[in-house]
């Protein structure tokens, strides 16, 4: 199937490790030009060294914890370089733990390095996708919009609010070619769920391999995704032939998540 990318320009946030590394391969390997974007600069030139080199690839280095410097670099690259056809809002989700304990501080740091530069970058590469009328906006968040997940209090809220404001821009954005969907990961052996399994482990007494099982026999396939799976769903929704799918939810879960 001709997925209809190819040449087109891709900016791939969280995309040092991961399933954002993973979707900027699959991306360049679809003909994209791709631009990565994380905070250090020596695993995205590794990174970049990686891509498929037939490309124009490329990378900015930016805090997510700063959305006026993310909006400066930002503006300064496209000023001087060329605009996006799609966007991947990824970042690595907050710190586990019951939601009741959380200090207020946590849950400015996670709609900061998640809500606030998810929007930050809308606006700015919005308008060149007006005009080329062809956007493609997703948003990696996490199954637990549809089931919050113990012991991830801040995340389970932070991804909410995500989830909300995309669908909202989807209804907005549409008439414009653009499209706002989000890819809901459910357990991806990433360094990520490597740490939730430790804190599992530790919390109660039993071993990273019991916890890790636990984890695995909750879900149907009985075992984790590979950061490849997920980037492969990101990638066709990021494609012409995802045209007309728009404001949606997409579980890549295995079959985890209860709910429809």
């Amino acid at each position: 199937m001709d997925l209809g990318l190819n040449n087109k320009y891709a900016l791939v946030c969280g995309s040092t490790a991961g399933i954002g590394k993973a979707t900027a391969i699959a991306l360049a390997e679809e003909g994209v030009n791709v631009v990565l974007i994380a905070r250090n600069e020596d695993k995205l030139k590794a990174t970049l060294a990686e891509l498929p080199q037939h490309r124009n690839h490329n990378y900015i280095v930016a805090d997510f914890s700063d959305p006026t410097e993310l909006k400066e670099k930002l503006d300064n690259y496209i000023s001087s370089n060329h605009g996006f056809h799609i966007l991947i809002n990824n970042t690595g989700g907050p710190p586990g733990g019951p939601i009741f304990s959380a200090e207020v501080e946590e849950f400015q740091t996670a709609f900061t390095q998640h809500l606030k530069c998810n929007h930050v970058l809308v606006q700015a590469l919005a308008p060149f996708m007006k005009s080329e009328a062809y956007g493609r906006v997703i948003n990696v968040i996490s199954t637990s919009v549809k089931q919050p997940l113990d012991g991830l209090g801040v995340s389970n809220t932070i991804r909410g609010a995500v989830a909300n404001w995309s669908k909202t821009l989807a209804n907005e954005l549409g008439q414009f070619g653009i499209t706002v969907n989000n890819v809901l990961p459910g357990a991806t052996a990433t360094e990520r769920l490597t740490q939730i399994i430790k804190n599992k482990s530790a919390k109660t007494g039993k071993s990273e391999e019991e916890s890790s099982n636990a984890m695995k026999n909750a879900v149907p396939a009985k075992r984790f995704a590979k950061p490849e799976e997920t980037a492969d769903a990101i990638t066709f929704l990021a494609s012409a032939r995802a045209s007309y799918i728009n404001g949606i939810n997409l579980p890549v879960d295995g079959g985890r998540t209860k709910s429809l």
